[in-house]
């Protein structure tokens, strides 16, 4: 497994897409509300990042993919395809997912934002996926294995009664959209990857309310839990740094509530 490590001079180029990729989720979220469609919302984050940012929308044509982001409604999981005929009502749970390319350098992140109220099973939810991101990114620093991360997030999520979609994980990521390594969110073999300064990755665990089995739509992108139950996701791109890991997507909105800081001390 040839896993890239990043020179400061590409580690730059990533900060800047990165940058831009968690600008674009900030953007966004004061249009995600009650009677606007999946199909709008792909549509204003097109045109902020062709328009203002002067990035191309990586997911769009990306193995046929249709729209520039993907956004995932309460039982989809993941890879949602934006559309005219969804809209979102009071009490939705909804996954946003951005990357943008600039200058060849990729930055990915996603996030959930909820429509008005919602239950308190899936307000739980919700909170429980982005605390399991933060828990993986607490795990990460050089000379670990790859697969305590999943450990990590695994053994959080259950604690909550959540459980862990195994059929997607997170990846390697620079100037190719996916590259090695694979990160898992549930402890599984990984080969003996040791992590190293330089390495560049998103953790990105995809948690259900119910079981964690999952089934691919017939439009070949869509991913829903196959109990229908809800599914929330956090996505952030780090690079590993010599004593933990920087978030490269970190929002100004998780700076300010002090629960990461951009530079992960092994916190």
């Amino acid at each position: 497994m040839a896993i890239p490590l990043r020179n400061e001079a590409e580690i730059i180029k990533l900060r800047e897409a990165c940058k831009l990729a968690s600008d674009v989720l900030v953007m966004i979220e004061p249009y995600v509300k009650a009677g606007v469609t999946t199909g709008e919302l792909d549509q204003i984050c097109h045109d902020y990042m062709v328009n203002v940012q002067k990035t191309i929308p990586a997911c769009l044509g990306y193995h046929g993919f249709p729209k520039a982001t993907c956004i995932s409604i309460n039982e989809v999981v993941c890879h949602g395809i934006p559309s005219a005929d969804k809209v979102l009502k009071d009490g939705d749970i909804v996954n946003i997912d951005i990357t943008v390319i600039k200058d060849g350098y990729f930055g990915d992140n996603s996030k959930m934002y909820i429509v008005g109220q919602t239950n308190i099973r899936s307000q739980k939810l919700v909170e429980a996926a982005q605390e399991a991101l933060y828990v993986g990114l607490r795990t990460v620093k050089p000379g670990i294995r790859l697969n305590e991360i999943g450990k990590a997030v695994q053994k959080y999520t259950e604690s909550q009664g959540f459980s862990v979609v195994r059929e997607y994980c997170g990846h390697g990521i620079g100037t190719e959209f996916h590259c090695d390594p694979q990160v898992l969110h549930y402890y599984a073999d990984d080969g003996g990857v040791i992590l190293k300064e330089g390495m560049v990755f998103t953790i990105e665990p995809m948690i259900n309310a119910g079981k964690r089995e999952v089934r691919l739509m017939g439009d070949g992108w869509t991913v829903k839990t196959k109990d229908r139950s809800h599914s929330a996701q956090y996505e952030h791109q780090i690079v590993v740094t010599s004593t933990g890991c920087e978030v490269m997507t970190i929002r100004e909105e998780e700076e300010k509530a002090g629960r990461i800081a951009r530079i992960m001390n092994n916190l």
